[in-house]
């Protein structure tokens, strides 16, 4: 096979090893670059690059929301007229001001006396005005008149008188209870049996009326009725509790020591 002959590439560079090769071997560096090949070029400064200029871009306007328009609804103009005016609130003087607490003051004043109890009983100024044209006619009402310390219990329209103390509080009444009216007003009722308390155990066949704190023996059944007593008042206490109250004049009087329960 033909040899074939070195390209001329190919003999620059052999040239260009031993060129290096020897300048090795005396100490020197390596031989510049040959320009004929290789021509470099300038090195052109480095100037900074200046940095862009950003484009100014449209700053959004913001979203304005759009309300919508509200529909007229029939009286909403007179609703707005109305909430939005007000009357002025009237003024109130001074004096007006004072005027009214005195007023408050002695309406006040006027409520204490009338309730301050004018006895040894409780009895009160409202309660002893006399107010019989505003009574209310009816079972139950106590009354007594002015001028007079009996006491009345209206009972199926007839007034019982109530004979004592011991009544008085035996069948619950109260001072509160009891209504004072004009001299006379009591005239025109009928009246009844005396309200007393009449007291019997079960195991006696005695009856006693209890007045003052005593017990006072009705000696029989004539007698009983001759009082105006009737059966429906008797109350049923124990036999021990009738032997506890002291004995009294018996009913009627003279028939000696009463029997004990």
């Amino acid at each position: 096979m033909k040899d074939q002959q070195p390209s001329r590439v190919d003999q620059m560079l052999n040239l260009l090893v031993e060129e290096i090769e020897e300048r090795m071997r005396v100490g020197k560096g390596p031989p510049p670059a040959a320009e004929s090949l290789a021509v470099e070029a300038p090195i052109p400064p480095v100037v900074p690059q200046a940095e862009p200029v950003k484009s100014v871009e449209a700053v959004a306007e913001p979203e304005v929301e759009v309300v919508e328009p509200v529909e007229a609804v029939a009286g909403f103009e007179e609703m707005e007229l109305e909430e939005r005016w007000q009357p002025p609130a009237p003024a109130v003087s001074p004096k007006a001001a004072r005027l009214m607490g005195r007023l408050a003051l002695g309406l006040l004043v006027a409520i204490v006396l009338i309730n301050i109890p004018l006895n040894r009983h409780g009895t009160t100024l409202a309660t002893a005005m006399p107010d019989s044209a505003a009574l209310i006619i009816r079972d139950g009402l106590v009354v007594k008149e002015e001028d007079d310390e009996e006491i009345y219990v209206l009972q199926d329209g007839k007034l019982r008188w109530i004979s004592s103390l011991d009544a008085f509080e035996h069948f619950g009444f109260t001072w509160g209870d009891v209504h004072i009216v004009e001299d006379g007003f009591l005239d025109q009722f009928e009246k009844g049996t005396p309200l007393h308390v009449l007291l019997k155990c079960r195991d006696s066949p005695h009856i006693y009326r209890l007045v003052g704190g005593v017990k006072r023996w009705i000696v029989d059944i004539a007698a009983f009725e001759a009082e105006g007593h009737v059966w429906e008042d008797v109350q049923f206490v124990s036999c021990g509790h009738l032997r506890d109250l002291p004995d009294g004049e018996t009913i009627p009087p003279g028939h000696g020591p009463p029997p004990q329960p």
